[in-house]
């Protein structure tokens, strides 16, 4: 680091994207993309007349697309928070609800960004054990005393928490925000957003990213009781209004139009998940029952690094974690079911080599 840099920022240790080589063309299932296109309507959005607007800035009240997502989760346009990936509204929330004061508590095996972010804001933030089948348990967030944060489905363990269950925190904590990311809901979790007319501290965070095939795009929303999205707001309009591009906002407005694109987009991931996780049980693999856009799968055979390297050097990637109770593992994202057939093709490659 340069003698520049604060020393505020002197010990942290920054996030570590999925990586992104380009030494061979590999089957890419390591950060949870969508394998399929965006939709056809998208596509037709971002045509050569709005490229002609690039001179232009985008609205920063994002008036279209949050008239297109209230009417798309039946909530009122108050409600509604757009920014630039749903890592832009956490990063927002960290900064806004939480301080030294407030702090922060969050499963021990999640998200790796909230910890970053905890750093990043001097946050006193505490990391809760998983149970031993790696599920979050929702007693361990009673009257937690500080800002509750969870990915539901987790990551990268893809479990899930019932709205039900999501409901009991809420109760217990009537004076502490509980943010509940669904960066996965998608692919067959069931979503907390109508808790967000009982509740005014919630705040469901979804992306773009997965069910909507626009990781590129840079896209997230958030739901909420309108005095916390004035508040985000706040945060947004306080360091850049300016955070959609047109384009991003354009495919954002497209994509809630051609709904039935990504149901069935969805609905074949999920079911290429179930085909890719009955085929990894036949050779031995154990796994969670992951309810997102990936598995997370150990063997017996062969240890979580080793098969990791082992399918990079056959041109499949995957992501290893080296977090100690986790290690073993492997995070699967799904592609195509050509892809998982691949997957496995190479697996039985790596299983006939393991001595």
């Amino acid at each position: 680091m340069s003698k520049f840099l604060s020393s505020r920022f002197s010990s942290l240790v920054p996030y570590t994207p999925g990586e992104q080589p380009t030494d061979m063309k590999y089957v890419k299932l390591n950060t949870n993309e969508s394998p399929f296109p965006p939709s056809p309507k998208v596509i037709e959005a971002i045509n050569c007349d709005e490229l002609k607007k690039l001179n232009l800035y985008p609205d920063p009240t994002g008036k279209a697309l949050i008239k297109k997502l209230a009417e798309a989760y039946s909530v009122e346009e108050e409600n509604i928070f757009i920014s630039n990936g749903s890592d832009d509204i956490l990063n927002f929330s960290f900064m806004a609800f939480c301080d030294k004061d407030k702090g922060a508590c969050f499963p021990e095996i999640s998200y790796g960004f909230y910890e970053v972010y905890a750093e990043l804001y001097g946050v006193n933030y505490k990391k809760v054990p998983l149970k031993d089948d790696f599920s979050v348990d929702p007693d361990d967030y009673f009257s937690a005393g500080s800002t509750v944060v969870i990915a539901n489905p987790n990551a990268p363990t893809g479990l899930t928490l019932t709205p039900d269950e999501v409901e009991e925190i809420l109760k217990s904590n009537p004076d502490d925000l509980v943010i509940i990311d669904e960066a996965y809901v998608d692919f067959g979790a069931e979503s907390c957003v109508p808790l967000t007319k009982r509740y005014n501290n919630l705040i469901v965070v979804m992306t773009y990213s997965k069910s909507r095939s626009l990781a590129g795009g840079r896209l997230g929303f958030a739901i909420a009781h309108k005095d916390l999205i004035q508040d985000l707001n706040t945060i947004k309009y306080s360091t850049n209004p300016y955070n959609i591009n047109r384009l991003t906002m354009l495919a954002g407005v497209a994509s809630l139009e051609d709904a039935k694109y990504y149901q069935n987009c969805n609905k074949n991931t999920a079911e290429v998940r179930e085909y890719t996780k009955a085929e990894l049980k036949k050779r031995g693999f154990s796994m969670t029952d992951s309810k997102a856009n990936f598995i997370f799968v150990k063997s017996d055979k062969i240890g979580g690094e080793e098969y990791y390297l082992a399918l990079k050097s056959k041109g499949v990637l995957v992501r290893h974690f080296k977090n100690e109770k986790i290690k073993e593992f492997v995070r699967i994202t799904i592609g195509t079911k050509e892809q998982m057939d691949i997957l496995l093709s190479k697996t039985d490659e790596i299983l006939s080599e393991v001595k």
